[in-house]
């Protein structure tokens, strides 16, 4: 039995919870992982995972087990890259989660400069508008954006994402152009709700160094991102979102920015991973090109007004 082996399948078992996903995932064939998993336990001497119809869930030995086989397996694979070609060249696959927007938008057409720079890397990219469960969904990396973050993890900022605030023409002409925030009385918002865990946001702006919350009445609510703006499109009324996710809507003309004298907060952009990828030459050279990308002048992340 390869020990190194059997103990990577087992930590895949446990993030993905089950047999069938991580044989998938590992490209194995699903009787070599049960019959991985036995051999491992045998020669440990303990059961590792209890194993019903239904789902999989660790036993206390396994609950054990775990973190001591990610912690050496990341060990194995950082100082097998100091002594290989992979110190200068990393390779293997690294799987990213990140929100669709930001994947369409500002990542994916960008990515030739990545992979360019770094052949040997295969990506697996999770396009979600849902926080990810880097541990039990085998994540090595997430991008998120806004300030919901999660202790446990090691954060990098990005950068802070303009926003904007927007509006149909058609919906101008019949509701009226607002100069300033008492103009909004009359007016109506596309609202926004997590699909997670149902909160709702409504228009926020800067109003003497705080940030004043506006509620609109609303008549369509929606829990993603190309929602949102498909709705303001239709017309169903204001809308706050990330200048880039927005710019070509704007320079062709089908959303109109408004109130562009008053300020709005920025929104950080964030990638975070587990501690025990953070010396994961894989992660720290992906992280380390999307704080590149995000700093290059000319882009469209940022209003063309906004960084002087």
């Amino acid at each position: 039995m390869d020990r190194f082996n059997a103990m990577h399948v087992f930590t895949r078992i446990v993030e993905l919870g089950g047999f069938a996903k991580a044989a998938d995932s590992l490209q194995l064939p699903r009787a070599s992982v049960t019959i991985l998993i036995k051999q491992l336990e045998a020669h440990l001497g303990v059961q590792l995972l209890q194993r019903t119809t239904r789902q999989i869930s660790l036993t206390l030995d396994g609950a054990a087990y775990y973190p001591r086989c990610v912690r050496l397996l990341s060990d194995l694979e950082e100082t097998e890259a100091v002594f290989s070609a992979a110190r200068n060249n990393p390779k293997g696959l690294l799987r990213v989660d990140m929100p669709a927007g930001v994947g369409r938008l500002m990542v994916i057409p960008a990515l030739p400069q990545f992979t360019a720079r770094y052949p040997l890397i295969e990506l697996e990219i999770g396009l979600n508008d849902r926080p990810v469960d880097l541990i039990r969904e085998g994540v090595d990396c997430v991008l998120r954006a806004g300030d919901s973050l999660d202790d446990s993890l090691v954060a990098r900022p990005l950068a802070m994402l303009d926003q904007v605030t927007c509006a149909s023409p058609d919906y101008l002409k019949r509701f009226g152009t607002p100069q300033c925030l008492a103009d909004l009385e009359g007016h109506r918002m596309v609202e926004y709700f997590s699909s997670s865990n149902g909160k709702r946001y409504g228009l926020e702006f800067m109003v003497n160094d705080q940030v004043q919350i506006i509620n609109l009445p609303k008549q369509v609510s929606v829990n993603s991102a190309d929602g949102y703006l498909a709705a303001c499109e239709a017309g169903y009324g204001l809308v706050q979102t990330p200048y880039y996710h927005v710019a070509r809507q704007v320079s062709e003309g089908r959303l109109c920015e408004v109130l562009r004298t008053v300020a709005t907060p920025g929104m950080p952009l964030t990638a975070l991973y587990p501690p025990h990828r953070q010396l994961s030459r894989r992660v720290r050279v992906f992280v380390d090109w999307l704080v590149e990308l995000c700093a290059q002048p000319g882009n469209d992340f940022y209003r063309k007004d906004s960084r002087g």
